[in-house]
């Protein structure tokens, strides 16, 4: 092996403590949540024993990073990060988060339909908060028939039959955090 490897191998270890310690997680406490013995959690962290993927992957997803953060992959030399969009059911998704599990957000950009077309609400585990950039957002939401605006947001379990599309002849673009074990966004203050 290379000195750079030896150096980014010998220094997951300390990574390793100072994540559950900032976590304060027990070492039995990750062991439960990853299934690796308390012995090999010890070793890793002290650095007897070297990491490998098949423990990485495990302690990566406990910790909530990704394997890039856990082993402090280097930079690839442009330090901004580029999400590729990704086109499906008609709109485009940009993924803004990066976080393995809990809420993940994202910006969709939804074109006008080229004819009205009828809404075929869907069910889904989750729960979905959005809120208008630009154009106008038509959400069918149960027995509800909305219109947002910029500026407007919703907030709604996914189990309830919804559907969303462009609500004039330009696109709309919204802001979205999905959870897909029903997580809600949790706001400070509320209106009386």
């Amino acid at each position: 092996m290379d000195d750079d490897l030896d150096q980014a191998l010998d220094a997951v270890g300390p990574r390793l403590r100072a994540l559950r310690r900032q976590r304060e997680t027990t070492l039995a406490e990750l062991s439960a949540a990853t299934g690796i013995s308390v012995s090999t959690l010890s070793r890793l962290e002290s650095g007897s024993r070297r990491p490998t993927l098949e423990l990485l992957l495990p302690l990566a997803k406990a910790h909530g990073v990704t394997l890039d953060e856990l082993v402090d992959a280097p930079p690839t030399g442009d330090p901004r990060i580029h999400l590729r969009p990704v086109t499906a059911y008609g709109m485009t998704l940009l993924p803004l988060s990066r976080r393995p599990g809990g809420i993940q957000a994202y910006k969709l950009v939804i074109p006008p339909g080229d004819s009205p077309r009828e809404p075929e609400p869907q069910t889904h585990d989750g729960y979905d908060w959005i809120y208008v950039l630009d154009g106008r957002l038509r959400l069918v939401l149960g027995e509800h028939d909305l219109e947002l605006s910029p500026g407007e947001a919703a907030e709604f379990d996914t189990r309830v039959p919804h559907w969303f599309g462009a609500a004039g002849a330009q696109p709309v673009e919204i802001l979205s955090l999905f959870g897909r074990q029903g997580e809600r966004a949790h706001l400070r203050a509320r209106p009386k």
